[in-house]
Formats: C-alpha cells, sequence, structure tokens
C-alpha cells in the first residue's frame, strides 16, 4: 500500500520587534469545535507521488484559506512522518495575509453518525496568526518539528519558544 502524502505551505511574518510569526487554519468540522489547542494546522492537503508537492502546497492553500498562496521568500522545511504515517512536506514562505479573510472549501459527512444527514463542513474554520511558542501548543500532534525548522533556517534564538 502506497503511503500517503500531504503538502502544505506556511505562511511566516517577521514582527517589527523581530519575532516571528505563523499562519495557522482551526481545523473545521464538529470534532474540533470545541477544540483549540492541538486543533490548528499548517494548511495542507494530500497530492499523488506523481505530482509536484510545491504546487499541491499552494493549491491547498488556496483551497484551505480561499486566496491564492502569496509570493515571497520561501523555505522548503522538509519532510516529516505524522503520527497517522502520512509523509507531510511544507514550505515556509515570508508573506502576510489578512487572516479574518480567509474562507475555506468545504467537505461532507454523516453528522451526528447514524442519522443519515449529510452536512457540509469548511475544512478551515478560521485562520489566526501566532508567534511561534503559541502556534507550538495550539498545532496538530506532528507538526510543532516544522516550526523548529523554520526558526533553525532564519537562524533565530527562537527555536526553543
Amino acid at each position: 500500500m502506497a503511503v500517503a502524502r500531504s503538502a502544505g505551505a506556511l505562511l511566516f511574518r517577521i514582527t517589527p520587534s523581530g519575532g516571528v510569526e505563523v499562519l495557522l487554519g482551526h481545523m473545521g468540522g464538529p470534532f474540533h469545535a470545541h477544540r483549540d489547542d492541538g486543533a490548528w494546522s499548517i494548511p495542507k492537503g494530500e497530492y499523488d507521488a506523481d505530482s509536484d508537492p510545491r504546487a499541491a502546497a499552494a493549491r491547498e492553500f488556496e483551497e484551505e484559506l480561499g486566496a491564492p498562496l502569496p509570493s515571497g521568500r520561501e523555505v522548503e522545511l522538509g519532510t516529516i512522518r505524522l503520527p497517522s504515517g502520512k509523509r507531510l512536506i511544507v514550505y515556509a514562505v515570508e508573506a502576510d495575509l489578512d487572516a479574518s479573510q480567509a474562507r475555506s472549501n468545504t467537505f461532507e459527512l454523516e453528522w451526528p453518525p447514524g442519522s443519515g444527514r449529510i452536512r457540509s463542513f469548511p475544512e478551515i474554520d478560521r485562520a489566526e496568526w501566532f508567534d511561534c511558542a503559541t502556534a507550538r501548543v495550539k498545532l496538530a500532534r506532528g507538526q510543532s518539528e516544522f516550526l523548529d525548522r523554520l526558526l533553525a533556517a532564519l537562524g533565530t534564538d527562537q527555536a526553543l519558544a
């Protein structure tokens, strides 16, 4: 069986004080509706082994946030294996985006389970900028490694933030 592959784009910006902030999306749907810590994600999605992961990251960013991936300084953060077994590659892009304007595509799910009722939910129900220390708490399990890689690539001493 083939390993599932995902690609994501992590927007970052440098604050006037020299700090680093990242843009995360809160996972939509009923399973994450009442969760905050551990319920945020780097905008990402699956792609085929034959596809370009950078193009997939840009596509998923636009689908999940409703805006094209902005251009800016780019840093490939490599690939990690998530707890689910999926392989995730992330590209960081230095750019700004109005998080309040985020509008995600939707997915369908039978809800409540066993009801026979199909409902639509946004993949990402909101987006927000976080400093790296806060993002580390907010991110879903396994994704915080990308924060360390970003901070190391930027040469900042916030790696343990």
